[in-house]
């Protein structure tokens, strides 16, 4: 059955083995001798299931996968042993019966729900706990062979709803149109439906389609081009407003495989830009290519993000470089892999040696006000020698 059903390829048990030990290693840096890992998404990182389910990770013993729902398809997809559980209290008495509950223990308290934190320390019967977080995300900053592997199939997807879409956009048609052929391309090929982004409130579609004017108003999303969207309760994404000439369209496209994002961001138009705007995409081109060649393991992010906007400067833009007024932000780009904001994020504020192995969504993008935006963005794996592209497509400005 599950042959007939074409899973993506499970988590292999050195994959496991390999992160927790990492994990491990900053759990003893920082002094935390057990750690109960809940989110999704980290879950799925250290034990590849994404079952209703708790990991224990003990410093020094083997770690627990209590499993509610469903015991026998985490087995199938993780290659942990399965305990499993009828309640989650059942897994606070194993682990006392085991002893495992000493010391400082760690859980996600930037995602945890207060009740659910609350709980635990009432199931457990324990109040010291850190904030393990932190550790989590650097373990996950520089990917392995394996999670590369899914982000070029990603990026594949992505290279595919791409090539579409001068097929697809056309005049009089409205945004929300545009979105819905191409996210069924990237259906149709793999994508696995939904972005994952960390942080309290944070919400991403996979595909935004901006136009014109709709490209220049601000809203709550942590981006510097986010779109009008079509209601109050979600305010961003594609609206009603309908393409038409010699506007910029910007297609910021999350394509995601197996559990791994891929980030982009393309900018076509029917007709012709203004001179405004061609040269912000020409300026935007260039600053991709100037980091594409500076950039390498080694290179401190914060220097990415100063010659990014010394050129924005020199090329009289800097006032709308990465937003304009109060929707601009105070990043170049962020890393991508199981979640769209994850470390490191190309900030002055917060400096980061780039190591091989992290991956990067690089975005220089432009917001004039009450006239539209304009941009690209582009992933990069980063290589000792330089940084490597994670899709094909063209970075040109598309013509129609």
């Amino acid at each position: 059955m599950w042959t007939e059903m074409e899973l993506c390829e499970l988590t292999p048990e050195a994959e496991i083995q390999n992160r927790l030990g990492l994990f491990r290693d900053k759990m003893a840096r920082e002094g935390v001798n057990f750690s109960i890992i809940l989110g999704n998404t980290d879950l799925f990182y250290l034990s590849g299931t994404t079952q209703k389910a708790v990991l224990v990770v003990p410093l020094e013993s083997a770690p627990l996968l209590f499993v509610e729902k469903n015991p026998d398809r985490a087995q199938r997809e993780s290659p942990l042993p399965v305990i499993p559980i009828r309640r989650d209290k059942d897994a606070g008495d194993i682990l006392h019966e085991k002893e495992i509950l000493h010391g400082k223990g760690g859980m996600e308290l930037d995602i945890l729900p207060v009740s659910t934190y609350e709980r635990y320390r009432q199931i457990l019967g324990f109040d010291s706990f850190t904030d393990i977080s932190p550790l989590i995300r650097e373990s996950r900053m520089v990917k392995s062979d394996f999670e590369i592997r899914q982000i070029k199939r990603a990026g594949e997807i992505m290279d595919a709803v791409f090539s579409r879409t001068p097929q697809v956009l056309r005049e009089g048609m409205r945004e929300i149109d545009v979105e819905a052929e191409l996210a069924a391309e990237g259906r149709r090929r793999g994508h696995q439906g939904l972005l994952r982004m960390r942080g309290f409130n944070q919400e991403m579609m996979c595909l935004y389609v901006i136009s014109g004017q709709a490209g220049a108003v601000p809203t709550c999303v942590n981006a510097a081009i986010a779109g009008v969207g079509v209601t109050a309760a979600i305010p961003h994404g594609s609206s009603f407003r309908t393409i038409r000439r010699d506007q910029p369209v910007l297609l910021d496209y999350g394509a995601g495989y197996n559990g791994y994002i891929t980030d982009e961001t393309r900018t076509f138009v029917i007709g012709s830009l203004n001179e405004k705007f061609a040269k912000a995409h020409e300026v935007a081109r260039e600053i991709l290519d100037e980091t594409a060649a500076f950039a390498r393991e080694g290179t401190e992010t914060s220097e990415l993000f100063e010659r990014a906007r010394s050129r924005a400067k020199s090329a009289k833009l800097d006032e709308y470089f990465m937003g304009y007024g109060g929707g601009q932000v105070g990043f170049l780009g962020h890393g991508v892999g199981l979640e769209i904001n994850e470390l490191p994020v190309i900030t002055p504020r917060h400096p980061q040696i780039l190591t091989e192995g992290m991956i990067l969504a690089i975005e220089p993008k432009f917001v004039f006000p009450g006239e539209g935006s304009i941009g690209i963005e582009a992933d990069f794996i980063v290589r000792r020698e330089g940084l490597e592209r994670v899709t094909k497509t063209p970075l040109d400005l598309v013509r129609l």
